[in-house]
């Protein structure tokens, strides 16, 4: 178990290393000068070329290329992010400011998705042929087809502007006030967890439906246990392992996906954050911010890994 971990940990760095790698060159390769867009913005008058150099010595864009990125990872490893060439303040102070936005809006729609997700499915599985799975199968369908997006208008178009019943944008951290937190929090976790409840569903359903002809599922009916052990138990503890890698993945839609609903709800997130800085070419705050989303998802997958053999005592690790 320590070697493998050992040799994941060795995958993720060397993934994280090359995720960074494309998001710096690739920036860097978009047409238009981060310092020029800063000036238009804040409508400031021309400077001098001397000034200019000064400016591009104190963000590191006199460098080569290859040297900016080497001394942007010295930066890293030394826990210092860089200084955002638009906001003009550190990076790491902005990432303090907004990741925590994103990880509670996060965590609901991960917690959300994944109990309505495994109890739709096996619902499904348990009442096949049914109504039911009709109905919850249809809907699924549709959860993974529909853009986040639009679906994110039409709560704001419904719920906000014609009934009143949510703010339409914002965000009020559950520490400050938890019932306003809650009412600013339903549409956007809602869009968030969508796509991931419909996976869920789809997943869990299928897995349960393989594992329902199986001998040791016979025999426990066989045995006279009630329906309700024979589920839990058995089939849904061994039909998890394919459920279980969809979490995994869950975390990237739903952290991906924050950059779009926190666009749409105007939430102060990493997700906006980043979506601000691109249009500004902001580097140190896009390199930052793909850094962090990336180690994010790198580990939720060691987790995903490791806790294989819990759920199937049959996987060894090498």
């Amino acid at each position: 178990m320590g070697s493998y971990i050992l040799r994941r940990l060795v995958q993720g760095l060397l993934i994280l290393l090359l995720a960074t790698i494309l998001v710096f060159f690739i920036m860097r390769l978009m047409p238009g000068d981060p310092l020029l867009l800063y000036m238009s913005t804040q409508d400031i008058g021309t400077l001098t070329t001397e000034q200019m150099e000064a400016l591009r010595h104190q963000y590191g864009l006199d460098k080569t290329l290859p040297e900016q990125y080497i001394s942007w990872l010295g930066g890293v490893l030394r826990g210092d992010l860089g200084k955002s060439i638009y906001y003009r303040m550190e990076v790491i102070s902005l990432v303090k400011q907004r990741m925590p936005i994103t990880i509670n809006l996060g965590i609901e729609a991960f917690i959300l998705s994944s109990l309505l997700g495994i109890f739709f499915g096996v619902i499904c599985a348990v009442r096949r042929a049914t109504w039911i799975d009709t109905v919850f199968t249809i809907l699924a369908n549709l959860g993974i087809t529909v853009p986040t997006f639009w679906v994110g208008i039409l709560l704001i178009y419904f719920f906000s502007l014609k009934l009143g019943l949510l703010p339409t944008t914002g965000y009020v951290s559950p520490i400050k006030d938890f019932g306003a937190s809650i009412r600013h929090s339903i549409m956007p976790v809602f869009c968030l967890s969508l796509f991931s409840i419909a996976a869920l569903t789809r997943q869990t359903r299928s897995s349960m439906l393989e594992i329902v002809s199986q001998d040791y599922i016979r025999t426990a009916w066989a045995k006279g246990l009630s329906e309700k052990i024979i589920i839990i138990r058995h089939q849904l503890k061994n039909a998890l392992i394919p459920v279980i890698t969809m979490l995994g993945m869950q975390v990237a839609m739903i952290f991906g996906g924050s950059v779009i609903i926190e666009t749409v709800f105007n939430i102060p997130g990493m997700g906006r954050l980043l979506t601000t800085s691109v249009f500004q070419h902001d580097f140190p705050v896009i390199q930052a911010g793909t850094l962090i989303m990336a180690s994010v998802i790198v580990l939720s997958n060691l987790l995903v890994d490791i806790s294989y053999g819990w759920f199937d005592p049959r996987i060894r690790y090498g």
